[in-house]
């Protein structure tokens, strides 16, 4: 029994048609992964990455017949920062990781129907040869140029993928400018777009003020979360929202995450990451400037 989903369509749709959660026009961005049949095996359905390409496919026909058009992210912040109401029936397609399975399935899918996507990369399995990430093959830079021509925007996420609440700042701040410096050389294109690895760790304002003004001082001008729900025009571009989507998401789950159904999951992430998550990073940073050897 899948509580989210019961508690989404059962509850929150009936309460968001007759106009109890309505708030305004928002922008869905959604977050994909890997397009893949593996079923992933005992893994949670709230927790997979993998979207079918068969699933893939129905979700993007979903999306045309009901008339969303899809942008990239930066297309969508420039809206928001323009302060005005986001235009209606407009979505953003990101995914993270940079698997090849991208290349291979998910962008004829998307050419097939008339949407494009935002891609961010782990530059460290990134490379001129073939090299692997969880498992699973990931792009070469050859396919990230040939894609960018195609319209695919590409951005940062990070480069070795680590947990970077877990990191000192100053390794934060290399993870941040070298990815982004990478991306630019290969495209010879500004990269002004950032997607932050695992769980955001919104809980501590502390932390995510700090690291909000680290992405602005390298020159990104978006940050996508793991945070759940969808944004809206004056939000924090160097915090979005996104709604997770895989195999699991059918046609009603998929149209409720997109009318803004799922949005009260949002609360309960938060709730659990601030009671699982402590201590909170300014107690992390003191734990680690103790275990370093003290000069005599």
């Amino acid at each position: 029994m899948r509580l989210d989903r019961i508690a989404t369509l059962y509850l929150a749709r009936p309460l968001l048609a007759s106009g109890l959660m309505s708030r305004g026009r928002m922008l869905p961005i959604l977050m994909y992964h890997s397009i893949s049949d593996d079923p992933q095996p005992g893994v949670s359905p709230y927790y997979k990455t993998t979207t079918s390409p068969v699933a893939f496919e129905n979700q993007l026909r979903q999306l045309s017949a009901a008339g969303y058009k899809s942008v990239c992210l930066g297309a969508a912040v420039g809206l928001m920062k323009a302060g005005r109401e986001l235009p209606d029936k407009i979505v953003v397609i990101t995914f993270d990781d940079g698997f090849r399975d991208f290349y291979d399935l998910a962008f004829p899918i998307l050419k097939r129907h008339g949407h494009t996507a935002s891609m961010f990369l782990p530059t460290a399995f990134i490379g001129n040869d073939r090299r692997t990430f969880k498992g699973r093959e990931c792009l070469v830079w050859n396919e990230v140029r040939e894609l960018y021509a195609a319209g695919i925007e590409f951005g940062s996420h990070t480069v070795n993928h680590p947990k970077l609440y877990e990191l000192r700042w100053r390794e934060i701040e290399a993870e941040l400018a070298v990815s982004k410096d990478r991306i630019e050389r290969e495209l010879q294109e500004p990269v002004a777009s950032f997607s932050y690895p695992f769980a955001f760790p919104q809980h501590d304002g502390q932390f995510t003020a700090k690291f909000s003004s680290l992405l602005q001082t390298f020159g990104y001008e978006s940050c996508a979360t793991t945070i759940i729900g969808r944004v809206r025009a004056g939000d924090n571009p160097l915090c979005l929202k996104r709604l997770p989507v895989n195999s699991c998401d059918d046609q009603a789950l998929l149209d409720a995450k997109l009318r803004g159904a799922y949005d009260w999951l949002a609360r309960v992430q938060g709730w659990y990451k601030s009671l699982r998550h402590r201590p909170t990073r300014a107690s992390v940073e003191t734990t680690q400037s103790a275990s370093r050897p003290q000069p005599n």
